[in-house]
């Protein structure tokens, strides 16, 4: 009879143990993933700053590539010297981006002038900056797009739940903002063919 008093005593304290024991282990795998995301997220940005920085390093190169050819605008190389430095010090996304829309308008200004100057279209380290300068675009685009994949995983898993509970527990509930266009790159290209048969 006392055994199974004991049995019975052991069953019932046993019983709400197990379940905080399952609880405890429930919460550590959670914030485990909330951290796991939230460093895939802090990485997925540092890459975009790595190839924003690799481009940046690659502007001042072609600058100067370009002004010995051509008596270029000042306020074309003065752009181009402004908006290095904004992506350079940007801190959020959205600094970023702004700063990715003077370079890209800074840039386009530079090779339409560079069209006029034949000898420097043809120039080995204006190609091979303008071909460096392809490449990394390539890898920025890249890298925009894992780490809006990445705060999306991140933002979406801080909404749902059980994981929502857990975030408001240890301060991780702040979503993070997305690497968006701009409105000028959301436009649709126009393409005009009416001189072609001239």
């Amino acid at each position: 009879m006392l055994l199974l008093e004991t049995m019975d005593i052991l069953l019932i304290l046993g019983i709400p143990v197990l379940i905080l024991v399952i609880l405890a282990i429930v919460i550590i795998v959670i914030y485990n993933s909330l951290v796991t995301t939230q460093k895939q997220v802090d990485n997925a940005w540092a890459q975009i700053d790595v190839q924003l920085k690799r481009r940046a390093d690659l502007i001042p190169n072609l600058v100067e590539t370009v002004k010995g050819y051509a008596k270029f605008e000042q306020k074309v190389l003065t752009d181009v010297t402004k908006a290095r430095s904004a992506i350079l010090s940007a801190k959020t996304p959205k600094e970023s981006a702004a700063g990715e829309n003077m370079l890209a308008g800074a840039l386009k200004t530079i090779f339409a002038v560079a069209e006029a100057y034949p000898t420097l279209k043809a120039n080995e380290s204006f190609l091979k900056i303008q071909e460096e300068l392809s490449s990394t675009e390539n890898k920025v685009a890249f890298s925009r797009q894992f780490y809006n994949d990445m705060v999306m995983k991140w933002n979406t898993m801080i909404a749902t739940f059980p994981t929502t509970i857990i975030a408001s527990m240890f301060g991780k509930k702040k979503e993070r903002e997305f690497f968006e266009a701009n409105e000028e790159e959301k436009k649709s290209v126009k393409v005009d063919f009416s001189d072609l048969g001239k």
